[in-house]
């Protein structure tokens, strides 16, 4: 897990990771936008087999809103829209605002995100001067607290807030939104993701910290797999049959779940269908 630091695309991320680690052989599992920091899942050598079998559905991030104008890009990197001054919105209408953009709702992504439009990212299309209007899509932020607010010039209002989502959603559309809302426009200024899936900054360390590592994997695959999946544990013959990519009785587990031999190690990730537990990622081969 790495804490992305801002400015750095989630490629430019692998490549220095990949000079670190001394091995090409590693991908990772979503990016972050080059202004964001915060976790940014990698796999490394075996681990990224894991990486498509991931499900990090569930992301929490810290931001800061600036309400008082809007942007092309709806974050600071991009070119100031015409906005309202915020000095006359009230704490209840921040609240009000912040409340009807929690729960389920339908969003429209940024226009600089990358979603595809005819075969295209919209970022480029954006980029290179097209008006993109892109879909609502129905997402869930299940957490949209304020944290503090206060006023770096008179007509503008910021305000920190804590996001818990589902994938797919996108805090600079949330911060369009709400200024959009309360009539003065609005844009990220600041985005730290905190947590994806069961990953979290407690287990990421910086570009820097990791260079320092003798080993710069923050988290072993047996931890990783543990984390991230449900777990069934068999003794040593049935991990045997597995790590030579054998079936095994089903257990009544929804997968994709790791299976752990006696030594408390990780043999392969199952899904169980017609009627057995089948191998879909093989992670320590027997013999």
């Amino acid at each position: 897990m790495v804490d992305k630091p801002a400015g750095m695309t989630s490629h430019d991320v692998v490549g220095r990771m990949r000079r670190i680690a001394g091995t090409r052989k590693i991908g990772h599992a979503g990016t972050l936008d080059p202004m964001a920091t915060g976790v940014l899942v990698l796999g490394v050598e075996r681990a990224t087999k894991l990486l498509g079998h991931l499900t990090l559905t569930a992301k929490t991030y810290v931001a800061t809103i600036r309400l008082g104008y809007a942007t092309v890009t709806d974050d600071a990197e991009g070119d100031r829209l015409d906005g309202a001054s915020a000095a006359a919105v009230t704490p209840a209408e921040v609240t009000t605002g912040i409340a009807a953009l929690t729960g389920t709702i339908d969003q429209v992504p940024s226009s600089v995100s990358a979603v595809k439009v005819a075969g295209r990212r919209a970022y480029d299309r954006v980029r290179s001067g097209e008006e993109v209007e892109l879909k609502s899509r129905r997402v869930t932020v299940s957490r949209f607290d304020l944290l503090a607010d206060r006023r770096p010039e008179p007509d503008l209002l910021d305000l920190d807030v804590i996001v818990d989502c589902s994938s797919g959603t996108y805090i600079r559309a949330l911060a369009r939104d709400l200024g959009r809302a309360l009539g003065t426009g609005g844009h990220l200024t600041a985005l730290r993701r905190t947590r994806v899936g069961p990953f979290s900054l407690a287990q990421a360390r910086t570009l820097d910290q990791l260079a320092e590592e003798e080993d710069p994997v923050t988290l072993d695959l047996d931890s990783a797999v543990d984390a991230a999946f449900p777990r069934r544990d068999v003794d040593a013959p049935t991990a045997t049959v597995l790590g030579h990519g054998g079936r095994l009785p089903t257990a009544g587990l929804t997968g994709p779940y790791g299976v752990f031999g006696p030594d408390g190690r990780v043999v392969a990730l199952v899904v169980e269908r017609d009627g057995a537990a089948r191998p879909e990622v093989v992670l320590r081969p027997s013999g």
